[in-house]
């Protein structure tokens, strides 16, 4: 006989859906029925709520993370010839910017425990055209920024914190996107705060605030709403060849009050996540680290890595015997390396970066939302649970 899946397909518990309530959705509505729909008044109160939130001179809103790391890498003004180190654990986002802004993107590997950019590997691939680093919290947890920071002084290396995971991540109690130049932040559908797609650069200067929003819009000196505010008409002029990067009311409506909740929704993650390190302590999975001492966690992933020789279930077999119980999961990531283009692009081997590919073979992510329920979370145990304890060999 069979058995039925945990959740049937009708229940099919989305990985990553977001916790939207009833504030966003008036929000949203209010901005529609006002007319102004796209760069308004709505993005400039997000960026002034995000600035003070982090703690920051400088906020400037986007449409996307992609945009706000390609954007402080222009502004970083990379010659063609210049490299930049960053982690091959990560989504291509991250040494796609770095692709298109000119430059040339080198890996370096991760922590073995933590999946972070390992300062070390970091040093070992400095050379006299390396120009800048690109950390990437990964899950939530920051990197080393203290060490990543003293090499890039020695070398006077512009740093660009990739921080879509790690909008609550705090290192001693300072804010992760402060250490660097820049910060960039994600506010896709699955993050953290949500606005669909968006996304926020913070800068530690006049200077590099003014250029981040010239290049976002057009290269253009004023903004939407500066040129069609009620003070009248302005003239704007073309400075640069910039792009469509800006973000819109819309999605500001969400984040708004998305933000407004994030150390509730934070607090929440928290909890489902002691529940999982709980129910899975004794299984053949290593569970994801928590935060150093006087850091903290923005508890972004949930993830899983199946041990190997005691699990007897390739990852990809996991992901399917999950799905097949009703529960979403995602995998965060393969290594870079795995990818022909990158290996190609960036002529290095597959084997070359061995932490960071043996964690991208076996790593899983699994549902982490404020919107989780206590029942969706006794789902998401029920299955692991079921699947580890069916592959475990004893």
């Amino acid at each position: 006989m069979t058995r039925a899946p945990i959740r049937p397909p009708d229940r099919f518990l989305v990985f990553g859906a977001p916790a939207i309530e009833e504030a966003e959705i008036a929000e949203v509505v209010a901005s529609m029925r006002s007319g102004w729909l796209g760069t308004g008044p709505k993005v400039h109160r997000f960026e002034e709520d995000f600035k003070r939130y982090q703690q920051a001179e400088h906020a400037v809103a986007v449409n996307s993370c992609t945009a706000a790391l390609h954007l402080s890498l222009l502004a970083s003004e990379l010659r063609p010839s210049d490299e930049v180190i960053t982690t091959p654990l990560t989504f291509c986002a991250t040494v796609n910017a770095i692709i298109h802004a000119g430059a040339k993107p080198v890996l370096a590997d991760v922590d073995p425990r933590t999946m972070n950019l390992d300062p070390d590997r970091v040093q070992e691939r400095i050379t006299s055209r390396t120009r800048a680093l690109v950390p990437v919290h990964f899950a939530g947890r920051p990197c080393e920024m203290d060490r990543l920071m003293e090499i890039a002084g020695r070398r006077d290396l512009r740093v660009i914190e990739d921080c879509a995971h790690a909008i609550e991540t705090r290192i001693q109690g300072r804010p992760a996107g402060s250490f660097g130049a820049f910060g960039c932040f994600s506010f896709y559908v699955t993050k953290n705060v949500v606005t669909g797609e968006g996304g926020m650069v913070l800068a530690r200067n006049d200077r590099d605030a003014a250029r981040i929003m010239t290049l976002a819009l057009h290269g253009m000196s004023r903004d939407a709403w500066k040129r069609f505010s009620d003070d009248g008409y302005k003239h704007y002029e073309v400075v640069d060849a910039g792009f469509k990067y800006n973000m819109t009311d819309l999605q500001a409506a969400l984040g708004i009050h998305q933000l407004a909740r994030v150390e509730a929704n934070l607090a929440r993650r928290e909890a489902i996540w002691r529940r999982y390190d709980e129910a899975f302590a004794e299984l053949p999975l290593e569970l994801p680290p928590g935060p150093g001492p006087g850091d903290r966690h923005a508890r972004h992933l949930y993830t899983l890595r199946l041990e190997e020789g005691r699990l007897l279930c390739p990852r990809d077999r996991f992901l399917a015997a999950l799905h097949a119980e009703g529960i979403g999961s995602g995998v965060h990531y393969r290594a870079l390396t795995e990818h022909a283009f990158y290996r190609e692009r960036l002529g290095v081997a597959l084997g070359r970066f061995p932490h960071a590919e043996a964690a991208g073979r076996r790593i899983l992510s699994i549902p982490l939302s404020a919107g989780l329920s206590d029942a969706d979370a006794a789902d998401v145990i029920e299955a692991v649970r079921r699947i580890a304890l069916a592959h475990t060999a004893y």
